[in-house]
């Protein structure tokens, strides 16, 4: 099974603030659609709470360390290892991990790829993606895109894949 971090951070490593995204970028959205739809989908609990539900279409698992806590819709599990051993019953071959920060700080030396989406800008954040070393990944698809009507920063998509 493939293991793969997707996610949208900043130019300066921001993915979000006070427990929410920052930007609006709907070709960002679109994308996260059409890669993770029909395939497990792996949170932390943060990341879970600032949702309004579950996303359709996709089976939903957050990793806590509370054994109490319960999400209407989620499979709640306790560490990631049982996370992924949910995703392999369920058949899949590639299971998407959506972060926060700690989750993809937990996950980045298990990921097999990287769906990466870069807002050319800055932004004023308290939760960052962690720092990629770039001898153990190679790129594979990049796409770089200038802002427009809909998207207010520019950006790129980049795909990688460990070495």
């Amino acid at each position: 099974m493939i293991k793969s971090i997707i996610a949208a951070k900043s130019s300066n490593q921001v993915i979000g603030k006070d427990n929410s995204l920052i930007w609006h970028m709907p070709a960002d959205l679109k994308r996260f659609k059409q890669k993770t739809l029909g395939h497990c989908i792996i949170m932390g609990r943060k990341t879970l709470e600032s949702m309004d539900k579950p996303l359709p279409g996709r089976t939903s698992i957050v990793v806590t360390r509370n054994k109490q806590y319960k999400a209407e819709g989620f499979i709640v599990v306790h560490n990631i290892q049982d996370a992924f051993h949910l995703a392999e019953e369920n058949k899949q071959e590639e299971v998407f991990i959506l972060g926060g920060a700690e989750i993809y700080k937990l996950t980045l030396g298990m990921a097999d790829k990287m769906y990466l989406t870069e807002i050319k800008a800055e932004f004023d954040g308290d939760a960052f993606f962690p720092a990629i070393d770039d001898d153990q990944w190679e790129v594979i698809h990049h796409e770089a895109h200038p802002a427009d009507a809909r998207n207010p920063y520019p950006y790129t998509f980049t795909d990688l894949q460990r070495k």
